[in-house]
């Protein structure tokens, strides 16, 4: 409730959306989206951590409603720094947050009560051991997670996951009983996902304009003669070792980011932005906290105990300092 009431807040908001930038203004994003990135790559990093124990654990071993609760807080958390730095509302993307993040707590919840009794009595009547269904499961969920980095969910083609589960297993076998449990999850997983990801495209695609895949920026130190990184590439020399550049959007951004700060080069203004832009990285738990960025928020890494995920306001200008350090980056909220 808490996080619906500062999103209705928002509607009197009324900050200018830009500061003066070299970059054209067709190119530009508001401040308060590195912010309200982060619910939506939340739905990419849960997957990520889904992926990875499902290679030797089985789904129920998975934190579904740990993960529910570290999706709202962290809409709260957001929220409630859009509210306090009087950004622009933008309700167009707090409703895409409030349906994406309503449809996985419904998702979790049900995929958590079914794991842990339905599923778990399978593999406990199983002898604990994963089947052939499991295992093209969890490399099943490493591709949706590969993909989702760098496009829309709900561009993945489930038809085909749906085709390579039934192709790729026997009907008979060992762990009869749970070779049928993890059919039928799986099967309902991928049809029920498809119909929704069809359903989400043709609502995204009427009442939004397609994505831009790029992010332009304005860089410092820059020597015209070094070799670009791969999907970089050189709009406009601005003189004085200045220039603007165009990188790839999403995941692509901060490896992009990540290369270019190695050749020395610097951040000035990003997609129109010169203040402050949310990196997330991965920390030992109890570890000193670089108090030279504000840390917005921290999340426990359920499935790694020993690690924790900090959400840091790092200002655009030491964006490039922060990348060249040893610190285990997550990601680069580009906007």
């Amino acid at each position: 409730m808490r996080e619906i009431v500062l999103s209705l807040c928002l509607i009197f908001c009324t900050s200018p959306a830009y500061a003066d930038s070299l970059i054209p203004e067709s190119e530009r994003r508001n401040t308060e989206q590195t912010y309200l990135t982060y619910p939506e790559w939340f739905l990419v990093h849960s997957p990520a951590e889904y992926a990875e124990l499902t290679k030797d654990h089985p789904a129920h071993d998975f934190p579904f409603i740990g993960h529910v609760g570290q999706l709202w807080s962290s809409y709260s958390a957001v929220t409630k720094k859009q509210v306090e730095s009087d950004y622009p509302a933008n309700a167009g993307y707090h409703a895409m947050i409030m349906v994406i993040a309503s449809s996985t707590t419904l998702e979790y919840g049900i995929r958590s009560l079914y794991e842990n009794t339905v599923g778990r009595t399978s593999y406990i009547l199983s002898s604990k051991r994963m089947s052939e269904e499991e295992i093209i499961g969890a490399e099943i969920a490493q591709q949706y997670v590969d993909f989702i980095r760098r496009e829309p969910w709900y561009l993945f083609d489930f038809q085909s996951s749906l085709k390579r589960l039934w192709s790729e297993t026997s009907v008979f076998g060992s762990q009869p009983l749970r070779k049928l449990e993890r059919r039928y999850a799986l099967t309902t997983e991928y049809v029920v996902k498809a119909i929704y990801a069809k359903l989400i495209e043709l609502a995204t695609r009427a009442a939004y304009e397609e994505a831009k895949m790029t992010t332009w920026v304005v860089v410092s130190e820059f020597d015209a003669h070094s070799q670009l990184p791969a999907e970089v590439k050189l709009e406009k020399d601005l003189g004085d070792g200045k220039a603007m550049l165009v990188l790839p959007r999403y995941e692509g951004f901060w490896h992009a980011a990540q290369l270019l700060a190695k050749q020395g080069v610097n951040f000035v203004d990003i997609a129109g932005n010169d203040s402050n832009i949310l990196v997330s990285s991965w920390c030992p738990v109890g570890s000193d906290v670089d108090e030279s960025f504000s840390l917005l928020f921290r999340q426990a890494l359920i499935s790694h105990p020993h690690l924790e995920r900090r959400a840091l306001e790092v200002p655009v200008k030491k964006l490039s300092a922060y990348l060249r350090t040893n610190t285990q980056i997550e990601h680069v909220y580009d906007y």
